[in-house]
């Protein structure tokens, strides 16, 4: 209004403007910067009802505060107004400045529409700028405070206390007011941001705590052997930490564990085991090595973890003491593959040992066997047109399937046909028959026989080489295999065995004698193991024929 005293009402005006923008930053949550907002407009712009609309995330408006009437506040507080609707009511209208004023006139075509409201009928105005209770008056907030930004809230006024529009001067104080409220509101805001954000990372931190105490624990009073170790680097399977159950385990200290790596601990024979769990993680069986230099067999179960997300990787193994099952396995193979009476390999054994140093693929005339595959190149139509051959005596013929370097040794028997002893070495069979021993049977008993084979077996392994292999095939037949024998060298060892059984063998108080037949022959590429045992098996018998029966019995 224009008299003597508006400078006076201006200046108070602006005070009280300053004091409610000053409030406006003291607030300590978003709900109070809202609230103080909204009672802002009321002590310090004279209006008697005001709400603050703020947008949502979804976009809608809902009023988060009213300030003025208890009986508004009750109406409309936590209603929701559409986007659309809030839309065209900032499109329509009188714009003052940043402030949309709809006069009553106009205002009627929103009476339908979804935004929560206090407007009343009234009668119409008595003079031009009488305040209508219909117009309405809204001042939008911007992020920042600026105009052009990201639209946050809308401030709604209504009955000024004069019982008049705004003027010039009220119109730029609500514009100000509006502007300092909507950067007041995206300063709460960060507050609260950063105060949830806070609240997260406390709790992530006593969970990340929490977690680190429980694994602690769970390694450290595990059961069952558990280590950490580095990933990668010049420190690769470096022990870093290992807890109790280990360190009992292998009867070491964690001090002097944590200078090792894995790879001082493990059996040398199972290094590569390790190698390839250390790399692709999994489970894997092998032997670590005691303080007292003892082995036990222990199950290793790796996993890859990161200290971060980009952080360095370590490795998480847990290991637990299978000694007994190895233990019961191996006895089970053992007992699988070996004889009960007298522990020799028996005859699967036998064949199975026989039949690793075989390959189909028989010599060559003379003993030659080839050893690189042919060199031949193909024209256009697949046809070879040269070739190289090479050949070496008793080396490593590519088996079929294979490259020319094969690591099979090729096994050559000697030529037999010939009555020079030329000097070459094979794999010689002997097969033994016992002479006399159905009589011993009949006589004192399968007790006595059972005692006989194995003191047979025991003179037999004691006569041959480490190395060698004696099994039992069955009953009273014995194999011996020898590598590395030239034809004298296993008729000697044929001698020498026969020599050793002929003693006398005491059975329960009395002294009983057995003799030994023995057939040799010669394991060669291109022939089974059974082939090899009926050859061995029949030169036995030949030999058993030309020898009368006392002969047999006296060696």
């Amino acid at each position: 209004m224009e008299t003597e005293s508006e400078p006076y009402i201006r200046l108070a005006t602006l005070r009280q403007l300053h004091q409610v923008v000053a409030d406006l930053n003291t607030a300590r949550s978003l709900a109070d910067t809202l609230q103080t907002v909204a009672d802002g407009v009321i002590t310090g712009l004279g209006y008697e009802l005001s709400a603050v609309n703020l947008v949502q995330p979804d976009g809608d408006l809902v009023v988060a505060a009213v300030g003025g009437s208890a009986g508004a506040e009750a109406l409309m507080a936590g209603r929701v107004g559409s986007r659309a609707s809030w839309d065209r009511r900032l499109s329509m209208g009188d714009r003052w400045g940043d402030l949309r004023f709809i006069p009553y006139t106009e205002g009627w075509v929103l009476d339908d529409d979804d935004v929560p409201q206090w407007h009343t009928p009234g009668p119409a105005p008595r003079f031009a700028d009488e305040w209508h209770p219909m117009d309405r008056l809204f001042a939008p907030l911007y992020a920042a405070g600026a105009s052009g930004g990201e639209l946050i809230g809308v401030v709604s006024v209504d009955r000024p206390s004069n019982g008049r529009r705004p003027g010039a001067w009220g119109r730029e104080a609500l514009q100000m007011y509006a502007f300092h409220a909507a950067i007041a509101i995206g300063n709460a805001r960060l507050r609260a941001n950063m105060q949830r954000a806070l609240l997260r990372l406390e709790r992530d931190q006593q969970a990340l705590r929490a977690s680190e105490e429980s694994f602690r624990q769970a390694f450290e009073y595990a059961p069952s052997g558990m280590a950490i170790a580095e990933m990668g680097g010049d420190q690769h399977g470096r022990l870093l930490r290992i807890n109790d159950a280990l360190c009992r385990l292998l009867g070491r200290h964690s001090s002097a564990m944590r200078r090792c790596s894995f790879s001082d601990l493990v059996h040398p024979e199972d290094i590569g085991t390790l190698l390839r769990t250390s790399a692709e993680g999994g489970r894997s069986e092998l032997r670590l090595i005691r303080r007292d230099g003892s082995y036990v067999w222990v199950s290793l179960r790796n996993s890859v973890v990161a200290d971060a997300a980009d952080g360095p990787r370590f490795l998480l193994t847990h290991v637990e003491d299978i000694e007994e099952r190895k233990r019961h396995e191996l006895q089970l193979a053992h007992r699988a593959s070996h004889d009960s009476l007298t522990g020799l390999p028996n005859s699967a054994e036998l064949r199975a040992r026989l039949g690793s140093r075989l390959c189909g693929t028989p010599p060559l005339p003379g003993g030659v066997v080839e050893t690189a595959a042919v060199a031949a190149q193909t024209d256009t139509g697949g046809h070879r047109y040269g070739f190289v051959d090479e050949f070496e005596s008793f080396g490593s013929p590519p088996a079929p399937g294979s490259g020319p370097f094969d690591s099979h040794v090729h096994t050559v028997p000697p030529d037999e046909d010939s009555d020079i002893d030329d000097g070459h070495k094979g794999l010689a069979v002997l097969f033994c028959d016992l002479d006399g021993f159905k009589s011993i049977n009949d006589r004192f008993g399968h007790h006595a026989g059972d005692a006989v084979l194995i003191e047979v077996a025991r003179r037999l392994t004691n006569g041959v080489r480490d190395g060698d292999t004696v099994a039992r095939l069955g009953g009273d037949e014995f194999v011996v295999l020898a590598d590395g024998l030239g034809r004298a060298d296993a008729q000697d060892l044929a001698v020498r065995l026969r020599n050793a059984i002929i003693p006398p063998i005491r059975v329960d108080g009395r002294a009983v004698r057995v003799g030994a037949s023995f057939g040799i022959s010669w394991a060669g590429c291109g022939m089974t193991a059974e082939e090899v045992l009926q050859s061995a098996d029949q030169r036995m018998y030949v030999e058993k024929r030309s020898r009368s029966k006392e002969r047999r019995r006296a060696g």
